[in-house]
């Protein structure tokens, strides 16, 4: 009884299903302005997308990923001292990343 249901149901919405998958603009019913715009507006090849998801885009030549990505930060080196008649070597301070990192939006916003 439920697999004649089911065909039932597939014999019917199968036809309809199919008729709403194909284009049918402008239809017959339009008017010739309706028609004039569709027409106008429609532009095809010319402005489809160039990515879609799931494909890799390569970097346009000449680009760099980010020209603003900041430099990184170069960590302290510690002093080594001399051993014997062996020179010392101060320490050197850590130099920050460039542009150092700006603050977020998380501060007091209060008036």
């Amino acid at each position: 009884m439920i697999r004649t249901v089911f065909g039932l149901m597939a014999a019917l919405a199968l036809p309809s299903w199919l008729a709403a998958q194909t284009p049918q603009i402008p239809n017959e019913h339009a008017s010739d302005q309706g028609k004039a715009m569709v027409a106008l507006h429609s532009q095809g090849v010319k402005h489809r997308a160039t990515h879609r998801r799931g494909e890799v885009v390569p970097p346009m030549p000449g680009m760099t990923r980010n020209p603003n990505a900041a430099t990184a930060a170069v960590p302290a080196t510690p002093a080594v001292p001399g051993h014997g008649a062996g020179p010392t070597i101060p320490a050197k301070p850590a130099t920050p990343a460039i542009p150092a990192h700006k603050g977020g939006q998380s501060s007091n916003h209060r008036p």
